[in-house]
């Protein structure tokens, strides 16, 4: 079990462990693996709890249920696992600004947050808008030898190196 506390896991053997965890999702719920829907799901049940005749009238609760499901215990299971995996490897470093937002963009707090929730909102949004997020239509996608899996993975991958480059540009000569 001493694999369990290395501060870096081999590539190849977390590829496998998420094609079986796929492989599964299939077999036990006929479903592709994917998670932002969750996160919609949890925000309707919250509001279905605060403003229970507004979520009843709600058209996109109608279509997409407010429920707890396996998809929605795979997202709590990814905060767990994070958080055992830092515990058990030592590697867990608790920052409000890491030192490389610091060098490019200074030392606020309230900033970093800002920018951490303009981002995350708009993670959201798009998955949204694509009707699925990275482990929807590229993992599941792409197991499935989807050619919208492939697209998006390019995608995903040039969108990500021009978005580093213009925000954080050359640091100290890396990337």
């Amino acid at each position: 079990m001493s694999w369990l506390r290395q501060h870096v896991w081999s590539p190849y053997l977390v590829g496998a462990l998420l094609g079986v965890l796929c492989w599964f999702a299939f077999a036990s719920a006929d479903t592709p693996l994917g998670v932002s829907t969750s996160f919609v799901r949890a925000v309707g049940l919250a509001e279905q709890a605060a403003l229970p005749e507004h979520a009843a009238h709600n058209a996109y609760f109608e279509k997409t249920k407010l429920k707890i499901d396996w998809q929605f215990m795979l997202v709590i299971g990814m905060f767990l696992g994070a958080y055992v995996s830092g515990a058990l490897s030592g590697d867990r470093q608790v920052e409000s600004v890491p030192r490389l937002w610091q060098e490019r963009f200074g030392s606020s707090v309230a900033f970093r947050a800002a920018a951490a929730f303009v981002g995350g909102a708009t993670l959201m949004f798009g998955a949204r808008l694509a009707g699925g997020c990275t482990s929807g239509h590229g993992i599941s996608g792409a197991l499935q030898l989807a050619a919208s899996g492939w697209v998006f993975f390019a995608a995903v991958f040039v969108s990500g190196v021009v978005t580093t480059m213009a925000l954080l540009g050359k640091v100290r000569g890396n990337v």
